[in-house]
């Protein structure tokens, strides 16, 4: 295969299969390499809201900051991810449409990360001639990351399993196992690193910061405030911080180069078959955008996955807050430590049904189809909720709703992607072209925007209810915070079930196939296929685009 002439070069894949094979293919491309390089937003996505409140305070000395700067940071992923979408649109290379955007979202990941956790001063309420300095840094580390960084990898990433291969049972088998690194990642922030919160959130172990708090041995453990508040030591969590980011950068590195060198996208390269010469170019935006927007299938899509990524989202920003609001430790306090231990319990028994729900995803998707193992989903994902909102502080009660939910979401997790695809093969058979570019501007929106959106409502609900460390008990807090743990997902899978009703782009698939390989000059496989109204529907659609019908030997 030659490498393209014009543009930078890129160095080659590794893989040199025609067909997806498990290793190192989907093992290294696909779940090694992206668990590592998502697993820095993980942790942002998990704990910098709680970096900014117990670290910096910024909740006290610049609240407007603290609620605001999530939400409004959502404009600039918007723009952020179209900008990240159109040079995945307009890249043509043998190396593919998105791969090489994902090599140059490594120096931004490490630009972003540097700017936010390095550059930025340590300040709190009592440095008001540093406060302003440190903001404007954040501000913009904020944005670098979210906006920027963070989506030149994550839509380029998504767009790999669609591009990867034509055929529909690899393809879901790769968007289970990319799915997968989601879920390790977000594991590894949430399982993992809560049982170590106490090194990045340091105690303030000054005999004088307050009044002591002891274990049954009599050996202290924390000092509290005169409000009961745990008291940290804002300037050595600051300096943990740091250290613990510059192995994040490393992981990033390390992710990314793996995902680059061990995938390899099928699709893209059949545009370079003859030597490159029938490089075909970019659809407009506009006309990818007009398609889109009038095909039902695709519509369902995006809106499933802003209710998918928002619901989960809600939970994940606001699990620690729950998990320190509900429940106390033996003192009868509220920590971070102590809640940090029960949200890790929490992600490790919810982690169990997720990995057993991505090994039967894909037979579950061959047996009943993918859109109906979504909508069996919802259904077992609300149930578990409402469970949970009847019972939030009976903690082994809210464990078992966990579980039931996790259960439920296996299918929406892994399967998502590869419905997506299939939307696209349908799109492509009836207009002659797929709609990668502004699909991914759209799904790389929703995807990044919605850690922001999360974040913000939630710091707005935290700000209305005068949060701190001293009342994170009070009864207001306590009965908001089911409600944005629990209920917020549920009331997502709630609407997926409903939408997904009406999903049933996978019975187009034969005729989606057909087309296509009829429209590249192959003869196409039309076993299978009635001469029936949806066929005389699909060939209705095609003339209108000036294709040609597909018709049926004896018909």
């Amino acid at each position: 295969m030659k490498q393209e002439k014009k543009g930078l070069p890129l160095p080659p894949t590794l893989i040199k299969s025609d067909k997806v094979t498990i290793f190192p293919e989907a093992v290294l491309g696909y779940l090694v390499g992206p668990t590592l390089a998502a697993t820095a937003n993980a942790v942002l996505a998990n704990y910098f809201n709680a970096y900014m409140s117990n670290v910096l305070n910024i909740n006290r000395w610049a609240s407007w900051f603290f609620a605001w700067i999530p939400v409004i940071s959502v404009v600039f992923v918007i723009m952020g991810n179209i900008m990240v979408g159109r040079l995945m649109d307009r890249n043509r290379t043998i190396a593919g449409k998105a791969r090489p955007l994902v090599l140059l979202s490594v120096p931004l990941s490490v630009l972003g990360l540097l700017v936010l956790f390095v550059l930025s001063p340590y300040v709190n309420e009592t440095m008001p001639e540093k406060q302003t300095a440190a903001l404007i840094l954040l501000a913009i580390g904020y944005i670098l990351w979210f906006a920027i960084a963070f989506p030149m990898y994550s839509a380029p990433h998504a767009a790999i399993v669609s591009l990867s291969t034509r055929e529909s049972k690899d393809r879901g088998l790769l968007a289970t196992i990319s799915n997968a690194c989601a879920m390790a990642a977000m594991g590894i922030a949430s399982m993992v690193l809560p049982f170590f919160l106490r090194l990045l959130f340091v105690y303030d172990m000054n005999p004088a910061a307050g009044t002591p708090v002891t274990n049954d041995a009599g050996t202290i453990e924390y000092y509290i405030d005169e409000g009961g508040a745990v008291i940290y030591d804002g300037l050595a969590s600051y300096n943990h911080w740091k250290v613990f980011v510059l192995a994040l950068m490393v992981i990033t590195v390390i992710g990314a180069l793996i995902e680059y060198f061990f995938t390899r996208e099928r699709v893209s390269e059949e545009a370079f078959r003859g030597g490159g010469e029938e490089k075909k170019e970019a659809i407009p935006i506009g006309k990818q955008a007009s398609v889109c927007l009038h095909d039902p299938f695709w519509i369902i899509m995006m809106a499933f996955f802003f209710c998918f990524q928002l619901g989960g989202m809600i939970k994940n920003v606001s699990q620690l807050y729950f998990c320190q609001a509900m429940f106390p430790d033996a003192s009868g306090n509220y920590t971070v430590s102590y809640g940090g231990a029960l949200q890790g319990t929490l992600a490790i028994v919810g982690a169990v049904p997720t990995a057993l729900g991505m090994l039967a995803a894909v037979p579950l998707a061959n047996r009943i189809g993918k859109g109906k193992a979504i909508l069996s989903g919802a259904v077992m994902a609300v149930l578990g909720g409402i469970l949970g909102l009847l019972f939030p502080s009976n903690y082994p009660i809210v464990l078992v709703s966990f579980v039931i939910k996790a259960l439920g979401s296996t299918p929406a997790m892994y399967l998502g992607l590869a419905l997506l695809a299939d939307v696209y093969d349908h799109q492509e058979a009836l207009n002659g072209f797929r709609t990668d570019g502004f699909s991914l501007m759209i799904y790389g929106a929703i995807m990044a925007g919605m850690t922001g959106i999360a974040t913000g409502i939630m710091n707005s609900i935290l700000s209305a209810l005068n949060y701190s460390a001293s009342n994170i008990s009070s009864p207001a807090i306590r009965a908001a915070m089911p409600w944005l743990f629990i209920g917020g997902e549920t009331i997502c899978y709630l609407i997926i079930f409903a939408m997904f009703l009406f999903m049933k782009v996978e019975r187009c698939s034969a005729l989606d196939h057909a087309a296509i390989k009829l429209d590249s000059g192959e003869e196409p496989d039309l076993s299978g296929i009635a001469d029936n109204e949806e066929l005389r529907q699909f060939n209705e659609q095609r003339r209108k685009n000036g294709k040609p019908e597909l018709k049926i030997k004896g018909a």
